[in-house]
């Protein structure tokens, strides 16, 4: 396999349109995700409509030994990563308090220490190669605290330091950390966290859309991309430093409840 990107959470959203732009240029993928029908579905139309190698691994990233076994699998087929996409995430509208723990927990899991995790296991190869690029997906939810996602919110603000910290870590070598950080968009995820029913999904754009943004962002080695955002919404994120706190976090509240 040649030209290598493992894309997690490849199944549907952003992570499979990633996966179909990578593809269209010859990128060989190992695709993650935790739905062995769509992953095999997504493999055969790749391979069928460009020729490329498609490697599929069935995995729920908020299992704590998952990103370890990944990581073992790849090495263990002789495959070189040189493109690292943690994709994979989901949020939970409600307030804190009232949400399943087990979910919460595993929100933490999948968005913060799978992602983590993948980025330990395969940055130490990347840089004795002197070669790659990694794309973190977070969200323009990391600029704020999110009232109502409080949880989702947090775990997109370590997503957006963690990328940035690291980015200027490895500023010495040729390896790259772009943060992709989405606004509303349309995905399985508006559904499944109940998003899709809020002021703030009114007017979301395509996973297709953001897709493009981010890869074209991670080739040119980009620290941050913004995706997605209408005239107000970039508005209101210019005016968050100047907001007081109080009236941020209502009109926040406000943008997300149903």
């Amino acid at each position: 396999m040649k030209n290598v990107a493992l894309i997690t959470g490849a199944s549907t959203g952003i992570g499979k349109e990633l996966a179909k732009i990578h593809a269209s240029k010859g990128g060989d993928l190992v695709i993650v995700a935790r739905s062995s029908e769509k992953l095999n579905a997504l493999k055969n139309e790749l391979e069928q409509s460009t020729g490329v190698q498609v490697h599929v691994i069935v995995k729920d990233l908020a299992q704590s030994s998952a990103p370890h076994e990944i990581y073992n699998e790849v090495t263990e087929n002789g495959i070189q990563i040189e493109y690292l996409i943690n994709n994979a995430g989901f949020g939970g509208l409600g307030k804190f308090h009232e949400q399943d723990l087990d979910l919460v927990l595993n929100m933490i899991k999948l968005n913060i220490s799978s992602l983590t995790a993948l980025t330990r296991l395969f940055l130490p190869d990347l840089v004795a190669r002197n070669s790659g690029r990694i794309l973190n997906v977070s969200s323009t939810a990391s600029f704020t605290p999110g009232p109502l996602q409080a949880v989702y919110f947090a775990t997109k603000a370590f997503v957006t330091f963690f990328s940035n910290a690291v980015a200027e870590e490895l500023s010495d070598t040729k390896v790259t950390v772009t943060n992709l950080m989405p606004g509303a968009t349309e995905t399985e995820f508006g559904a499944r966290s109940g998003m899709d029913k809020t002021e703030m999904f009114k007017n979301a754009v395509s996973s297709l859309s953001v897709a493009r943004d981010g890869y074209k962002g991670m080739i040119k080695g980009k620290l941050d991309v913004v995706s997605g955002l209408t005239f107000a919404q970039k508005l209101m994120i210019g005016m968050i430093p100047f907001t007081p706190k109080r009236m941020l976090l209502r009109q926040m509240k406000k943008m997300q409840d149903v």
